[in-house]
């Protein structure tokens, strides 16, 4: 799997390489996230508990509307972003939010990119090629990943 490189339709943001948090789940940070303590927060999220911050989200939709767009560049303002989105499919209004953020994004792949991208694996996302290449694939836990009963929060940088 090292090496392997899916193409989007869609890219926007800057070279970025960080930890993938995958999930065929959707996303909507206005009900999803905490975005004072930088998690993942309604409890049916499949990504529920873990730290979004500085990591690479690679979810099957983008869910919500304007409201999640100015989250994205408030998360953003208080260093508690996302370092990039990556999305099965995406909507206009998040797209914009991914603008005005700073968040680097890729959307539609010819493959379901929630199932193609190893949870925790080291991915490199380059939007001037539209590419996702996966680095390192690792077996362990991701790092985001918490022990029974902990929360992890993170605060303003």
């Amino acid at each position: 799997m090292n090496g392997t490189t899916f193409v989007a339709r869609h890219a926007m943001g800057r070279r970025v390489t960080g930890e993938a948090l995958v999930a065929h789940d959707g996303f909507s940070a206005r009900y999803d996230l905490n975005r004072l303590e930088g998690v993942f927060s309604r409890p049916a999220h499949k990504l529920a508990g873990q730290s979004y911050v500085d990591r690479v989200l690679v979810l099957d939709t983008a869910k919500g509307g304007v409201a999640s767009a100015w989250m994205l560049h408030e998360m953003r303002s208080r260093n508690m972003a996302p370092l990039a989105i990556v999305f099965n499919t995406v909507n206009t209004i998040l797209a914009q939010g991914a603008a005005l953020g700073d968040i680097t994004m890729l959307a539609g792949f010819d493959v379901d990119i929630t199932a193609a991208v190893p949870h925790g694996a080291m991915v490199e996302i380059d939007p001037d090629s539209r590419v996702l290449r996966v680095v390192h694939e690792r077996a362990e836990k991701a790092s985001g990943e918490l022990q029974q009963g902990l929360r992890l929060v993170h605060g303003p940088r």
